[in-house]
């Protein structure tokens, strides 16, 4: 039988002994821009069974250790003897995936035959829950389901390899016969994230919206030379390494996917269409008396009679009757051009999962009143990303820079899209927004100028606007050289303040002076205005 039967003994004997076994490859790292390590991927035990080995040794159902397994798998006994019995004649079943550190060691001194440990890896998040809605999060089998780790899955995943390996009858490897496939590791990811200004973001941003009993808010920082994504935070977060707590209310990234009517955010836009077009010019006066005038069959209101503006003014003052005249008095081709330019209807190029695009559709012969309210965010959604792309672009002087998530030297790409004299003016005048006389001094820094602008909006319902307010501030800075653009959106604020100057702006102020000094930037303010802008942060709290 030997001799003449040896080549097909040989190969029933490899076939029963003989295995390709999987060679597990590591997921890459996720650093931040200063090589701080975000996500790795550390070892775990999992625990299988080969019911038919259980069954063959049916004096293991009847052990007290076998009592033990099952309390490790949370599982009644006779629910633990049905399922081998009816998996009885596979040679592999899960039992419990990634156990802990001390479940591993348990199941190792039981020693039943059958119940085996394989090598596999779980991801870890260092910086759990700051970095959550960026970096996302992967699922049982290390494939990325949110955020980065689902966007860049197969450069992080690489490759497993196969190696031919000789097995005993509880197949256990007894002899390695060589590597069939070489594993290859996957990619690290650099993100252009700045875990320094996130930790402020995050911390700031929490204390806010716990501070006004908010529903949600989000805040983003681009850096407006490379469009790079400094910081992205959000509220309420997750954290990441306890998948038993992760609810989807609170895992989406709401500053990418959660839309909004940007109010007074929009209105430097406004000032924009109409400087391009030479209509006005920043000192141009515009008479907003009493306070409000019709259009149509509505009413354009500002909160009180201002009395004539001059265009900053309109600006520093917020009022919707100025720009609503400035708007009408532009063709609607060139009112809507600047908007469309900046990108509001499209999302913003970032690849990150679910982004939206918010909502900017004109209605053929749409009203004078809907252009109207158009100048002063109503009528229009956007999403806190998209609002920090088109204020990033008004700090670059007018040039549109492409949005990354990854560490770049220089920007994916450019497009000018008004020119840098209008956006050096419109910046001029939303410095006055920030200071005395403005609505937003609580946004003022003690080194560096800001331009910015607040925004306070009514929630849209069906049938119109309710009572609850979304509020948000914009800025840039420093305003003499800017460096970068911040979008801070508190949701629907409790309480007596619910304006974007009380909410947002001082959760801008916090983390930008804090995010300039890390950026090591220059102070462009002059010491004689320091003490000054103390004095009067202390006054509006």
């Amino acid at each position: 039988m030997q001799i003449y039967k040896s080549e097909v003994l040989n190969h029933v004997a490899d076939s029963s002994s003989i295995k390709l076994k999987g060679i597990n490859t590591r997921r890459g790292l996720i650093i931040d821009r200063n090589n701080t390590e975000l996500a790795r991927s550390i070892p775990v035990s999992s625990m299988w069974a080969d019911p038919k080995v259980l069954v063959s040794n049916a004096d293991v159902f009847h052990r007290e250790d076998w009592q033990k397994l099952a309390s490790v798998l949370d599982m009644k006994l006779a629910d633990l003897n049905a399922l081998i019995q009816q998996k009885r004649s596979k040679r592999f079943i899960w039992l419990k995936r990634q156990l802990s550190p001390e479940q591993t060691q348990f199941i190792n001194r039981l020693k039943i035959p059958g119940v085996y440990l394989q090598a596999e890896q779980r991801r870890y998040y260092p910086t759990a829950e700051i970095n959550a809605h960026v970096l996302g999060f992967t699922g049982i089998d290390s494939r990325g389901l949110e955020g980065i780790e689902r966007a860049f899955n197969e450069q992080l995943s690489g490759t497993p390899g196969k190696e031919k390996v000789v097995v005993d009858l509880h197949q256990r490897v007894i002899e390695n016969k060589g590597i069939v496939d070489e594993a290859k590791t996957g990619e690290d990811i650099q993100l252009s994230i700045d875990s320094r200004i996130q930790a402020y973001a995050y911390r700031e941003l929490k204390a806010a919206v716990l501070r006004h009993r908010a529903r949600a808010g989000s805040a983003v920082i681009i850096d407006v030379d490379t469009g790079e994504i400094l910081s992205m935070v959000n509220q309420p977060s997750y954290n990441p390494n306890r998948g038993d707590l992760r609810r989807p209310e609170f895992t989406r990234n709401r500053a990418v996917t959660d839309m909004f009517e940007p109010g007074s955010t929009a209105k430097p836009f406004t000032v924009v269409a109409a400087l391009e077009a030479g209509i006005v010019r920043p000192g141009t006066v515009i008479t907003t008396t009493p306070g409000r005038f019709r259009v149509g069959r509505n009413w354009v209101r500002d909160y009180r009679n201002l009395g004539p503006l001059s265009v900053t003014q309109v600006l520093q003052k917020s009022s919707n009757v100025g720009v609503s005249k400035l708007a009408l008095a532009l063709e609607d081709d060139v009112f809507l051009d600047v908007f469309y330019k900046l990108g509001f209807g499209i999302d913003t190029g970032s690849g990150f999962p679910g982004e939206s695009s918010g909502k900017f559709s004109i209605r053929p012969n749409w009203s004078k009143f809907e252009k109207a309210t158009l100048s002063y965010g109503y009528g229009m959604q956007v999403t806190p990303l998209q609002l920090a792309k088109a204020y990033a672009t008004l700090g670059s002087g007018g040039v549109k820079r492409d949005i990354s998530f990854l560490k770049t030297d220089k920007p994916l790409s450019e497009e000018r899209v008004f020119s840098q004299k209008v956006a050096q003016q419109v910046i001029s005048m939303m410095e006055t927004v920030v200071n005395d006389g403005g609505t937003a001094i609580s946004a003022s820094l003690e080194s560096y100028r800001v331009a910015g602008k607040t925004g306070t909006a009514r929630k849209a319902v069906k049938g119109g606007y309710g009572d609850e307010y979304m509020t948000f501030f914009a800025g840039i800075a420093p305003a003499s050289q800017p460096k970068i653009a911040m979008v801070v959106f508190i949701d629907e604020p409790a309480g007596d303040a619910y304006y974007g100057g009380d909410v947002a702006a001082p959760v801008f102020a916090n983390v930008a002076e804090k995010a300039l000094r890390l950026l090591n930037i220059a102070p462009d303010k002059k010491e004689e205005n320091v003490a000054q802008v103390v004095k009067e942060r202390k006054n509006h709290g």
